[in-house]
């Protein structure tokens, strides 16, 4: 099995670098990518842990991308050399996440919630905190049954305490993730919020401006839809790729390491031809 599309405690996931790569060796993984939204910081960790592991490791990235509808996020697969320019964009997006935060949490307090930042960040050992680790606090405050009733009633698009995030410009992001000789991949491409009657024709203009891959497969879509989308990619010129969107055991029923839509078991035909000289 492989799987192009993970998270660790250097985002919003809830294994550390190290431990994501010895339970992806207990789960029979022999590629795993880490891409960690807006951070590169699990990287060094998780090399480490694969070459002690004998796991094909792929360091990677997952940046939010400013986007007129749903949500757009680009992955950074194979990144190599040259991470300056990639890591000065991040920075900025991370101090855009941090001030988001400080406002969310600002809503809730005035609306009587027992939460700070400070004790909020102090929960967690990362430097990408976000809503994930928000609604984590709501769960043990008793606020909220789980993460994603979090989510549904408090801290979603629409809820009271939603309030949304920057991005970075796209053709920019395409630029430092090319700097740093890593492929861009559009993620979870249902999320963009086009009706297929457009999609072709935005995913036609975004192959044109240097997005290489597509992640038809992923546990956010349905299976016809993954079957559509890897069709209409390929014949747009895209490689496949096919991720898990994995932030840990539990996080979210629907996400299991090494597996994708309705839990189809990601194999190595994903790790394509197209995609191996990039990453290996």
């Amino acid at each position: 099995m492989i799987d192009l599309h993970t998270h660790s405690t250097a985002s919003d996931g809830t294994f550390s670098p190290r431990d994501l790569l010895y339970y992806a060796k207990e789960q029979g993984l022999s590629v795993l990518a880490l891409t960690d939204h807006d951070t590169i910081d699990g990287i060094d960790e998780a090399r480490e842990a694969a070459m002690d592991l004998d796991i094909c490791f792929i360091p990677g990235v997952e940046i939010n991308i400013n986007w007129p509808t749903g949500e757009f996020h680009l992955l950074g697969l194979g990144l190599q050399e040259n991470f300056d320019a990639l890591q000065e964009e991040l920075i900025l997006l991370q101090e855009s996440r941090m001030n988001r935060n400080k406002e969310i949490i600002d809503l809730m307090q005035k609306a009587g919630f027992p939460i700070d930042f400070d004790t909020v960040s102090e929960m967690f050992e990362t430097n990408s905190l976000g809503r994930p680790h928000i609604a984590q606090y709501l769960v043990s405050i008793k606020k909220a049954k789980n993460v994603q009733d979090a989510f549904d009633r408090y801290i979603g698009k629409g809820r009271p305490f939603y309030i949304g995030r920057k991005g970075l410009d796209l053709d920019r992001a395409i630029e430092v993730i090319k700097e740093t000789k890593g492929v861009p991949v559009l993620a979870h491409p249902m999320s963009l919020y086009v009706s297929w009657g457009k999609l072709g024709p935005v995913l036609h203009d975004l192959h044109e401006r240097g997005i290489e891959g597509l992640e038809a497969w992923h546990p956010g879509a349905r299976m016809g839809e993954s079957q559509r989308l890897d069709e209409l990619g390929r014949k747009l010129g895209f490689f496949i790729t096919a991720g898990s969107d994995f932030h840990g055991p539990g996080v979210r029923k629907d996400r299991k390491l090494g597996h994708s839509c309705r839990m189809k078991k990601i194999d190595e035909k994903y790790w394509t031809e197209e995609l191996k000289p990039h990453l290996e």
